[in-house]
């Protein structure tokens, strides 16, 4: 197979797919496991598989990116039924069969499940935010070290109150997440800050996590992030390393018993030779 080929030859053809930006995304995957962004980013080899848990993720922001979108242009908060259309359209567009339902789910039972967090999400006062909403869904993206590569950000939502400009990420997750859970996403709003700051007009920056949780009972459960200019810097010095190391070609596996059976590139992993 071509895949194979790429890998066996131990090629590593950095300008083939080469981007001047690096997303915070990439940045995570390069962290987990650098072969596998190689495999994505640089190589392009298409994801055989995709997990239902994902898809359903993006359709649960697509339905949600739909309800700020209503607000924005002055009208009422969207329906239920309006919301689920949204969901399911989200669904419509993608290619089912390769979509991988683990652990007994299926299309019919995530759409409950979509019925339900939707109605919690509306309940909710994130829903229903206080102040002028700047941002849905937005791209910003700037050059965060000096030589580097820019920083690219799809930040959810940006709302300007009296007091702060405040920025939130939407997360769906299985169970109500920890303080743990939090510092270690709090990196990727942690970076995101630095490309929000010029809408701020010296207002303090705000930064949340919107969690809504799939549980029996969902909840939506709002985790503020402190602004930590320590931490932010820490994060542009990671920032630069990993993009020196993509640069220099530094892709090798690095085997976890989490990742890697879920992991779309088994098999040219296995292929490779280093």
């Amino acid at each position: 197979m071509e895949a194979a080929g790429i890998v066996s030859e131990n090629r590593y053809p950095v300008k083939t797919g080469h981007r001047d930006y690096l997303s915070y995304s990439a940045l995570s995957l390069f962290q987990s496991c650098p072969l596998r962004y190689y495999f994505r980013y640089i190589a392009g080899l298409q994801e055989r598989t995709v997990s239902a848990s994902l898809v359903f993720g993006s359709a649960m922001h697509r339905a949600v990116q739909h309800h700020f979108e209503q607000l924005l242009a002055g009208g009422p908060p969207p329906d239920l039924d309006t919301l689920l259309t949204v969901y399911q359209d989200a669904w419509r567009a993608r290619d089912l069969q390769a979509v991988r339902f683990d652990n007994g789910t299926t299309l019919d039972s995530l759409g409950r499940l979509a019925d339900r967090l939707l109605r919690t999400f509306q309940r909710s006062d994130f829903a229903h935010p206080q102040g002028h909403i700047l941002a849905i869904e937005e791209e910003f993206r700037d050059r965060l070290i000096p030589g580097g590569p820019d920083l690219l950000a799809r930040v959810d939502l940006v709302i300007d109150t009296e007091d702060a400009l405040v920025v939130s990420d939407f997360k769906t997750a299985r169970t109500q997440w920890s303080w743990g859970q939090v510092h270690e996403s709090a990196t990727q709003l942690l970076l995101y800050s630095e490309l929000v700051k010029p809408l701020a007009n010296g207002k303090p920056l705000r930064l949340e996590f919107a969690v809504l949780t799939k549980t029996k009972v969902p909840a939506l459960t709002i985790h503020p992030v402190e602004v930590d200019d320590h931490q932010v810097e820490r994060m542009k010095r990671l920032f630069e390393r990993v993009w020196r190391a993509i640069q220099a070609g530094h892709f090798y596996p690095s085997p976890s018993h989490l990742n890697c059976p879920t992991c779309p590139f088994r098999e040219p992993c296995r292929a490779w030779k280093g």
